[in-house]
């Protein structure tokens, strides 16, 4: 009887399903977008290896769990022969520093805007790229302030095609520079496509190109993961010697491992992931209100039914049963069609960020899928139930009267 009368009006069903129907989308896609960019975020960072340790200038917002640096701020405390210094402690394999720039890159009429980085020998060893032709940075290229450069493979593309680019001279900030390597082709890591790099030693991006003494970042490779703790520790001592600082709350920097890094973004994401999905789950409320308002409708509309009905030997409860049923079928049509459309629109968010190069997973868990139609069955009971409630207890009489 239930699916009768909502056959018998199908338009106002529709309308009365269309506010689940947009709330089960919105948390079906908001869920799975944020499960696809921890997934993304997560592949990032172990893309670099699970036994690096990140040094960041700045103290880390106890808060937050952020450094200082990460919003912005120029910290200029960290410097290239700190860096150096870690190569003294044990288990630290390798440890390279880095600051980056932008500016117009040039070869005879091609020119195009590239990020530059200064780094030094230990890169790549460090992350484990690949030399395709010529060399990388040495360190005889730091300590003599050399002017030479090392290409990403797009940025050789762009800037040489199918030509010779060993030994040949580029301009950075009209600067010459002398071309002595080309990286392997390495895709995005990092959030950064590291084909469009190129590469100067350290110090000849701080002497001259950009003006400054420190570095912005610097990372260490320990020979095993499980000693990762063991040498933060040491790290921190031994800058906290080279600073001269007393009191580990001043100071200057902050040491994460990549296992830490992974912690805190795991655990940053999954609280907005489910803020996210509770800005969404609103839209189930609205829903649920209108479902309650079209409901009272349909029950003034119904009151002779209601009345023939009861006079006819229905008790209460049937009424009740019909209505609340009524009610259900509506939120649960409504929750299949929002998970089939969330799921569709998480689908194409997935490919479309894969277009872009990134791995964007596409993540609908069963979690999310029960959430969402368990809300949409529990907002059609509740809400359902005041006008079910108002059917049940009209007098056969007065609704047989009503006119």
């Amino acid at each position: 009887m239930a699916l009768i009368s909502l056959g018998m009006n199908k338009f106002r069903a529709f309308l009365t399903m269309l506010g689940i129907i947009i709330g089960v989308t919105a948390v079906i896609s908001v869920m799975a977008v944020g499960a696809g960019a921890q997934s993304l975020i997560i592949e990032q960072v172990t893309s670099f290896g699970t036994n690096l340790i990140g040094v960041i200038p700045g103290k880390t917002d106890e808060e937050l769990g952020i450094p200082s640096a990460a919003f912005g701020i120029e910290i200029t405390t960290l410097t290239y022969e700190d860096v150096e210094a870690f190569k003294t402690i044990p288990h630290i394999v390798s440890a390279y520093s880095f600051i980056n720039g932008s500016d117009t890159i040039s070869y005879g009429n091609k020119s195009n805007t590239y990020t530059f980085t200064g780094t030094s020998a230990d890169y790549v060893n460090v992350l484990d790229a690949e030399v395709a032709k010529g060399r990388f940075i040495s360190q005889n290229d730091v300590n003599s302030i050399a002017r030479v450069v090392v290409l990403g493979s797009q940025v050789k593309d762009e800037l040489f095609g199918a030509d010779e680019a060993l030994n040949k001279s580029i301009k950075i900030k009209q600067v010459s520079f002398k071309v002595i390597g080309i990286m392997e082709e390495r895709g995005t890591q990092g959030f950064t496509n590291q084909d469009e790099l190129v590469f100067v030693p350290v110090k000849t991006a701080q002497k001259l190109l950009l003006g400054v003494e420190h570095v912005a970042i610097a990372r260490a490779k320990v020979d095993h993961e499980e000693n990762a703790k063991l040498a933060i520790l040491q790290m921190e001592n031994l800058l906290r010697h080279r600073h001269h600082i007393k009191d580990p709350a001043k100071d200057d920097f902050t040491i994460q491992s990549a296992t830490q890094a992974l912690d805190i973004l795991g655990s940053v994401m999954q609280a907005l992931n489910m803020f996210l999905a509770m800005v969404a789950a609103i839209s189930l409320i609205v829903g649920g209100i209108g479902i309650m308002n079209i409901m009272l409708v349909s029950v003034t509309e119904r009151t002779k039914e209601i009345g023939l009905r009861k006079a006819l030997g229905a008790k209460s409860k049937h009424i009740l049963g019909q209505f609340l049923v009524e009610a259900v079928i509506l939120t649960s049509l409504g929750g299949v069609i929002g998970i089939l459309l969330g799921s569709a629109i998480a689908t194409v968010i997935s490919f479309g960020v894969n277009y872009f190069g990134y791995n964007w997973a596409l993540i609908i868990t069963p979690a999310s899928v029960f959430i969402a139609v368990f809300v949409a069955w529990a907002i059609g009971l509740i809400f359902g139930f005041w006008p079910a409630k108002k059917a049940s207890k009209m007098s056969p009489i007065d609704a047989l009267r009503y006119e």
